[in-house]
């Protein structure tokens, strides 16, 4: 690619490039290219001149060298990213923008007076209906405002004061509409983001890979308690499907051969093979987009107290106009009053907020369904935790395999790991993680898995029936038997490891001995979270009571309950809501969605089962358990700058009130502070938040 240097100092370059006149498309790819090399620190893309600033960190022979090299058509980049970058939404408001001004100001110097008053009028009749149409609705809201003090300069034929309204409430508009939506995609960009790996069909045979090397035509498999990834029609199995994602429907829906399925549902029982019809990009973005646009999950009561708030003042608004004029008999106070209202502030700056906030926790790894959920989590008094998982090590590892049979240890683990790799959860993970170690590269020999929830995995290998899971599953549901010749090695197990049995045909086969050490930052963790108000922290556990009672002793919680099952955990999770505490659940596997589900904020670990991050409100990495501390943080700094952004809003249009009520301020500039103060707090409203 040919280029000039058209300015440059030691670390920063500023490039143009000597070619046609640069698209969106090229731009983005230019920016991608340039983000996803190691040696730029910084880059911003100016499409419109064709240049480039570029910040770096290396030599200055390596960027040049990487420019000359450059080439949009070699370059690779992910068609998510290139549809939803955001750039087209910034220029085409830019332009709107610098439109409507153009306008403006050209007809105010070029267009003779009738024409003004025509144009004026035709201009000023959307307006007028939209405050009478309000009105007919038996509602006194902003458009009320806005009718009334057009309509008043239009009859006492003040035409500059009318098209001046107009304008400012055009240009408001417009910087309102812009903001907002650069929220809500910026978030729904991070988010759409998010994504994992699925198992794709191959013959008869299932290979798991990223999602984003799925194509349109692939066959993918999704099981139980497994999150369908793509949009598409299924073409073998039948499943029950948990739609509430995409419909509101709260009973799950029967999907067999020929149906369609969407992205982001359930499957609450069965197993379904999909053709896949669409694959992420524009249309998972845009799905997200709605949801984040239109879901009641978003608005914090905070914010629906804005709104209201924001209706309520408006006839305050209107009494304070009629009564100026009775008292000064002079229009221009009066309408100054009309020119100020607090519902632009109060509607753009506390949504815009949250999604800021939302956003920021995106950029901590930390993905937040709702502003409703950071409202509570900033008061929220008590927080329950799972432990295997959750408080211990995201990482569980196999320490040994003590073989009840003929089989070698290698061969149970493999054995094992076949069947865990299909339910994902971190004691599954350690199984399969040992296998792959070790090379125990085995095939799908079994038929289809059941898994039974909290307990285990039943299958048949051979036709021979295999389970594999907790003592209570393998030994009490199942009845399995310890061969008499291994009773003494059977009680004889170390007692610091957790314990996987795995069954075959009713026998006891191996148990494998797993080390789940305490994550190294849970003790810091728990003794910060009761610094920010959590007063209870609880540690809840099917594992048995002398690991529970050590692990417990050791991190610090107030309270611990083991060898629970899932709805215990859910009843406990209820008993405390019900009891008026503000209760955040933390888990991450399939048995702890119920809790999950019951909770003020559920919080699921990412790299745990799937079906318990689509139920949770919110989403933390797993490699952090302090990620919560960080999610705690940045609500309670939320709320502050909501409750700071109330007083400033009433105390700026108060002011712009008072002073054009005593005269100081002509209509016009009352609106043009008015919009200004509300710009100023919107986009204050966007900057991070200092935790």
């Amino acid at each position: 690619m040919k280029f000039i240097i058209k300015h440059e100092i030691k670390g920063r370059v500023r490039i143009h490039f000597l070619s046609g006149e640069m698209t969106y498309r090229q731009a983005d790819i230019l920016q991608y290219y340039l983000m996803t090399n190691d040696s730029v620190e910084s880059s911003t893309v100016y499409n419109r001149t064709n240049d480039v600033a570029i910040s770096y960190n290396c030599d200055r022979k390596v960027i040049i060298d990487l420019l000359r090299a450059f080439s949009y058509d070699k370059t690779e980049v992910p068609e998510s990213y290139l549809e939803n970058s955001g750039r087209e939404l910034n220029e085409h408001y830019k332009e709107k923008l610098i439109t409507m001004v153009a306008v403006r100001y050209g007809s105010r110097v070029l267009l003779p007076y009738p024409v003004k008053i025509v144009m004026t009028a035709y201009r000023a009749f959307k307006y007028l209906l939209k405050g009478l149409k309000t009105l007919a609705k038996g509602k006194l809201e902003v458009p009320v405002l806005d009718a009334t003090a057009i309509g008043v300069s239009m009859l006492r034929r003040d035409i500059n004061t009318a098209g001046s309204i107009m304008f400012l409430l055009g240009i408001g508009e417009l910087l309102e509409e812009w903001t907002h939506k650069k929220s809500v995609d910026d978030l729904a960009r991070s988010m759409s983001l998010n994504v994992g790996s699925v198992w794709l069909k191959n013959g008869d045979t299932e290979i798991k890979v990223p999602y984003n090397e799925i194509k349109t035509g692939d066959i993918v498999v999704a099981r139980m308690s497994e999150v369908v990834p793509f949009d598409g029609e299924v073409v073998d199995g039948e499943a029950m499907i948990n739609q509430a994602s995409m419909t509101g429907e709260s009973i799950p829906v029967r999907k067999t051969v020929g149906s369609y399925v969407y992205a982001g549902t359930v499957v609450e029982e069965g197993e379904i093979s999909i053709l896949v019809k669409e694959t992420g990009g524009s249309g998972k973005f845009d799905k997200i987009v709605t949801m984040i646009e239109e879901s009641e999950k978003l608005k914090s009561s905070l914010e629906g107290k804005a709104e209201h708030l924001a209706d309520k003042l408006v006839p305050y608004s209107l009494g304070g106009t009629i009564l100026t004029y009775l008292l000064t008999r002079n229009a221009t106070k009066a309408i100054s009053i009309l020119m100020v209202d607090y519902s632009c502030a109060l509607k753009l700056a506390m949504p815009i907020s949250v999604l800021a906030a939302i956003r920021q926790a995106n950029d901590y790894n930390i993905t937040v369904k709702g502003g409703k959920f950071l409202e509570k989590v900033a008061v929220a008094d008590t927080i329950v935790f799972d432990k295997t998982g959750t408080l211990t090590k995201a990482e569980p590892t196999v320490v040994d395999v003590v073989p009840f049979d003929d089989r070698s240890k290698d061969e149970l683990l493999r054995i094992a790991a076949c069947l865990e790799e299909h339910f994902p959860h971190s004691i599954a993970n350690a199984v399969v993680n040992a296998a792959v170690k070790k090379n125990l590269v085995h095939e799908e020999l079994h038929s289809k898995v059941e898994y039974i929830v909290a307990h285990g995995i039943a299958t048949t290998i051979n036709d021979k029936r295999a389970v594999i899971g907790s003592y209570h599953f393998v030994m009490e549901d199942e009845k399995c038997e310890i061969p008499e010749e291994k009773m003494e090695e059977f009680k004889n197990l170390p007692t610091e490891y957790s314990h996987l049995y795995l069954a075959i045909e009713n026998k006891l086969s191996a148990v494998i001995l797993i080390e789940d050490p305490l994550r190294r930052e849970a003790v810091k963790t728990i003794k910060k979270l009761k610094k920010l108000g959590i007063s209870k922290v609880v540690m809840m556990t099917g594992d048995s009571e002398r690991t529970a009672k050590a692990i417990a002793k050791k991190v610090g919680v107030d309270e611990y309950y083991s060898e629970v099952l899932p709805e215990d955990k859910a009843k406990f999770v209820e008993k405390e809501v019900d009891a008026g505490r503000c209760v955040i659940m933390v888990g991450d596997g399939i048995n702890d969605s119920p809790a999950l589900s019951k909770a003020d904020v559920g919080i699921a670990i990412s790299n745990g089962a799937q079906v318990a991050r689509e139920i949770a409100d919110i989403t933390v990495d797993g490699e952090d358990l302090e990620q919560i501390v960080t999610l705690i943080k940045i609500s309670k700094k939320l709320m502050k700058k909501i409750h700071r952004n109330y007083r400033e809003i009433v105390g700026i249009n108060s002011a712009l009130i008072i002073l054009g009520v005593a005269g100081v301020l002509p209509p016009t500039t009352s609106a043009l502070l008015h919009n200004t103060s509300t710009l100023a707090i919107g986009l204050n409203s966007m900057k991070d938040l200092e935790i």
